[in-house]
């Protein structure tokens, strides 16, 4: 078993803790200080406090992978989303003779329980069974206490496979809004070869030097051709929320939408200088 399963194990062992409790504990490891929970200054203490504080039943939908694509076409239409292939309850209940040589099994209720197949005559059935009913069996909620995830029904979705031509993956393209206006972005990169590059940007294309987690990319990266229009559909998305983080691909010139997140790194992970946490903590404003 590798060192993030066994860490989801652990997490999911102190699923008996206090919210406010396992954020603490959590936060501590990373951060070496507890979250100031009364008077929060940063972006990560913030979305931590509103993880205890802000739990609006609507938010459900918008992180259900499956869900959250209804939510997003009834805002910025159809034509953005990736076609579903089909959904079911029960890994076994797929019927694998209907899907086309490539698609992309999800799970709807967490980040981990994703099956990427490009040629189906080498898929391994078991091998993608094991890892599907092993994300099913959690409740993600435990996992960063993220409320949105507490109640979303664990079921399986098939997408069409994306691959854009020019970089041979699928690029990520994320907008950090705030009060409904997006303020930063980061691309995602290289994560089909197990090498995930993160690369951050202000919303002019400029880029940060923000290091979180992952590395900056070596490589050139191009703004998107779809750019402007990212930024349009993020404000839309993002009306009258606090603060989400908006995800969108580009496939082969044409825009897609990705996925609603609320807790960027579930709020547990440094930035490589503090700076940042305060400038997008100070764009995060809570009194509102």
């Amino acid at each position: 078993m590798n060192k993030k399963k066994i860490l989801k194990k652990i997490k999911y062992g102190l699923r008996f803790l206090p919210d406010k409790m396992y954020l603490q504990i959590y936060y501590f490891a990373q951060f070496k200080k507890f979250i100031n929970f009364k008077n929060p200054k940063t972006f990560n203490e913030k979305l931590n406090w509103l993880k205890i504080n802000d739990k609006n039943p609507e938010y459900t939908k918008m992180v259900d992978k499956y869900e959250a694509k209804k939510y997003a076409a009834s805002i910025i239409g159809e034509e953005y989303i990736i076609p579903t292939l089909g959904v079911w309850d029960k890994f076994d209940d797929i019927d694998f003779d209907k899907l086309p040589n490539q698609f992309v099994l999800k799970c709807t209720h967490d980040s981990e329980g994703l099956v990427i197949v490009k040629d189906k005559s080498k898929f391994n059935k078991e091998e993608a069974k094991n890892k599907i009913e092993n994300a099913m069996k959690y409740n993600f909620f435990y996992i960063g206490r993220e409320y949105p995830y507490k109640n979303v029904k664990p079921r399986i979705i098939a997408e069409e496979y994306m691959e854009d031509r020019e970089y041979g993956e699928l690029r990520d393209y994320k907008f950090f809004c705030f009060d409904g206006e997006p303020k930063a972005m980061f691309i995602a990169s290289d994560r089909g070869i197990g090498e995930t590059k993160f690369d951050y940007y202000d919303i002019d294309f400029n880029h940060l030097d923000i290091v979180q987690h992952y590395p900056n990319s070596k490589k050139e990266i191009k703004k998107p051709i779809n750019y402007k229009k990212m930024v349009e559909l993020s404000k839309k998305l993002s009306k009258g929320m606090k603060h989400v983080r908006i995800d969108f691909y580009e496939v082969n010139g044409k825009l897609y939408f990705g996925e609603i997140t609320f807790y960027h790194f579930s709020g547990l992970q440094p930035f490589n200088d503090k700076k940042w946490d305060e400038l997008f903590g100070s764009w995060l404003h809570l009194e509102k």
